[in-house]
């Protein structure tokens, strides 16, 4: 029997998304003068209020109210009807530095003896069920809310929207696990207040969603996926009635509380560890990015069709104290998932200071992540800039998104020797 499964987004105005970017840019801009900086900054953003507060130690120096503003601006938040905007809004700074009995477990004589910066477990997930390897119905979900960032800032077509939005899709599997069509689609977006009547507000948003949105969104989809719309999807467009308050006025925000948004709505597995405002000797960053990374490329070369890649690190150690793979019985090696396991472990060194190396982790290339998915997203090279608060610039060519990089499919194919054991289906 069929059954349903549903992921959701937030848009870069959801006020928990607001926190996370800041955090990630003021991790960003420390990265960019110090690539050896510790950072572990959260947000929280209100009313008329950011307040930023960690742990950090670096050589660099930041202003991190102008980062934090610049932020909020880019992100839409300029007009003070909106009880939260870049100009006006207070921003209280509370960072101090990094605790020293945390800092002797990470640093050591040897760089590649670098200690994981905490104990824990993450997880890396991937699917065959989408081009970028994603579960499909996250992956529609961070669509549906980009493109709509889009519309909102060309101001053309839709002219009311304002920065807070939140996706929500639910796809009908077969039995076989395999998308057969759109169950659902959910979508609350904030918006300006109407001099109409609430109905005929109501009336107008859903009409170009349905009209305006949904087709844009599906033009850029494979026609394997666009099959999946069809005339019985429930269209639920801002179920509550009106949303004009919202943003921090409506809702605090806070880094770090979008965990399952950033990696793979609900599918696989989470550890638990947040990941913006972090820098790369975190583990709950940088190997959530490697496990990815490995479960990526495992899928891509045909090892199997979807995977659960799970490392383990207790705080101050280097070597992971567990590694684990499930390949939920698609896997088409006649080897058990245990032995996979085994083979990929010689494969990819996943000490933290290897993770950082084989990545580029130590770049300041993480603002990207922050709103719509850390993972799924396309890797580039490209050039960013930041200004020291001496007013010198800072120019880099980085790489962005290198966890999605499928730079291992050969070298796994070698390993596992798949043309020969590849199992008969």
């Amino acid at each position: 029997m069929s059954y349903f499964f549903t992921s959701e987004s937030v848009s870069e105005g959801h006020p928990d998304k607001i926190a996370d970017q800041i955090s990630d840019a003021l991790l960003d801009n420390f990265l960019a003068s110090d690539p050896n900086s510790k950072v572990a900054c959260e947000t929280l953003v209100t009313t008329g209020l950011t307040v930023l507060s960690g742990e950090v130690k670096t050589e660099a120096y930041v202003d991190v109210q102008n980062v934090a503003r610049k932020v909020i601006k880019k992100i839409g938040y300029t007009k003070s009807e909106y009880q939260f905007d870049a100009d006006s809004c207070g921003v209280i700074s509370a960072i101090h530095e990094q605790s020293p009995d945390i800092n002797q477990g990470v640093e050591r004589d040897s760089e590649e003896e670098q200690g994981a910066g905490d104990q824990g477990m993450m997880f890396g997930y991937a699917t065959n069920e989408t081009e970028n390897y994603m579960p499909l119905a996250l992956y529609l979900s961070h669509l549906l809310l980009e493109e709509l960032a889009k519309l909102r800032r060309e101001n053309d077509e839709i002219k009311y929207l304002r920065p807070d939005a939140k996706a929500q899709v639910t796809v009908q599997y077969s039995d076989s696990h395999q998308p057969e069509r759109i169950e659902a689609i959910v979508i609350s977006t904030q918006h300006d207040d109407f001099d109409e009547q609430d109905h005929i507000m109501l009336d107008k948003i859903s009409e170009d969603m349905k009209g305006i949105l949904i087709p844009r969104v599906k033009n850029l989809l494979p026609e394997s996926i666009q099959e999946l719309f069809d005339a019985d999807i429930k269209y639920h467009i801002n179920p509550t009635g009106k949303f004009v308050i919202g943003g921090p006025h409506g809702d605090t925000g806070l880094t770090g509380r979008k965990i399952i948004v950033d990696t793979y709505g609900g599918k696989g597995a989470h550890g638990g560890g947040a990941f913006s405002g972090k820098d790369p000797s975190k583990v709950d960053r940088s190997a959530a990015y490697a496990t990815r990374h490995i479960a990526k490329n495992l899928v891509a070369a045909g090892i199997c069709e979807e995977v659960l890649v799970q490392v383990s690190y207790a705080i101050g150690l280097a070597d992971p104290v567990g590694f684990y793979v499930n390949t939920y019985g698609t896997s088409k090696v006649d080897i058990t998932d245990g032995e996979i396991a085994q083979t990929i472990g010689k494969i990819f060194d996943m000490r933290p200071s290897a993770i950082i190396k084989r990545l580029k982790l130590k770049e300041p290339i993480y603002s990207e992540t922050a709103a719509y998915g850390h993972m799924g997203r396309e890797s580039e090279v490209k050039k960013v800039s930041f200004k020291s608060t001496s007013g010198q610039l800072i120019e880099k060519e980085v790489e962005t998104f290198t966890w999605e990089k499928l730079d291992f499919v050969d070298q796994i194919k070698d390993a596992f020797n798949i043309e020969v054991e590849i199992k008969q289906l």
